[in-house]
């Protein structure tokens, strides 16, 4: 099988846990109709990485979302459902398990340029493990995964019904500011009862769950090419420097001096 044709969001039957190289690559095209993967898992670990749109993995009650620049890496064995956006195209690396060092646990990387051509690389040739110049490109891969800076794009959630209408509203909708009354209303529940449902739920308070959505969908806008103040209004906020505040306590920094530092450690 080709690894540079274009697939859809699916790998169309192929099965990577059937093959034992330390590394498959794949170019993914996703379709206005085809747009999530449900729950599954594989024996190696991979790599999701989003070129152009983005995607949400959805590992272990907390949700990835991931925007070009980054991706998300799951431990062989975890299981996982993928949601992208329509006509984002996406690039998958399958590694097989003790092939380099990773993570042990679900997170989100920032991708460096070299890291990002190598992959695309992989993925624009067949798999050609007796090949010395596709072994180097491999080998170079290794040696540069490990050294990829952990990003801060998790969201805890549950599979709770009203945790996830909350999430998917918020998400679609990040202008419209619902204060917790606003939301208890809507989900026809108390104040406390809503407050106690989302503690339990994401080990997070409201406000600080919700500033978490905040800045992730910011940080995705912020990638995106959009500015600060375009970001604030986007989100709801009345002035600029509060949203500035706000992302300077959950990152520890301002925005511009965080996509500084991204555009330091990709290379961008």
């Amino acid at each position: 099988m080709h690894r540079g044709a274009e697939q859809r969001l699916g790998l169309n039957g192929f099965e990577p846990d059937n093959h034992t190289g330390p590394a498959l690559a794949f170019h993914i095209r996703v379709d206005e109709e085809q747009t999530e993967i449900p729950l599954h898992h594989h024996r190696k670990g991979q790599l999701i990485l989003a070129l152009h749109g983005g995607i949400s993995c959805h590992v272990s009650r907390s949700v990835w979302m991931v925007p070009p620049q980054y991706a998300v890496w799951i431990p062989g064995g975890m299981a996982h459902s993928n949601h992208a956006t329509p006509n984002a195209r996406l690039c998958f690396l399958f590694i097989e398990p003790g092939a380099v060092s990773m993570p042990e646990q679900c997170c989100s990387l920032a991708i460096s340029g070299l890291v990002r051509e190598i992959i695309l690389a992989l993925a624009a040739r067949p798999e050609q493990p007796q090949d010395l110049a596709w072994q180097r490109l491999v080998q170079v891969l290794f040696d540069e995964l490990p050294r990829l800076p952990v990003g801060h794009l998790q969201l805890p959630v549950s599979e709770h019904p009203k945790i996830r209408a909350m999430v998917d509203f918020m998400a679609a909708q990040p202008q419209v500011r619902r204060t917790q009354s606003d939301w208890a209303r809507a989900l026809a529940m108390s104040e406390r009862s809503l407050l106690r449902l989302v503690e339990k739920e994401t080990g997070m308070n409201f406000r600080r769950w919700r500033q978490q959505l905040q800045v992730i969908l910011a940080i995705r806008m912020l990638i995106a090419g959009q500015r600060v103040q375009q970001v604030a209004q986007a989100l709801g906020y009345d002035s600029v420097t509060a949203f500035i505040t706000l992302f300077r306590q959950q990152t520890g920094q301002t925005p511009r001096a965080w996509l500084a530092d991204l555009k330091s450690a990709t290379g961008g």
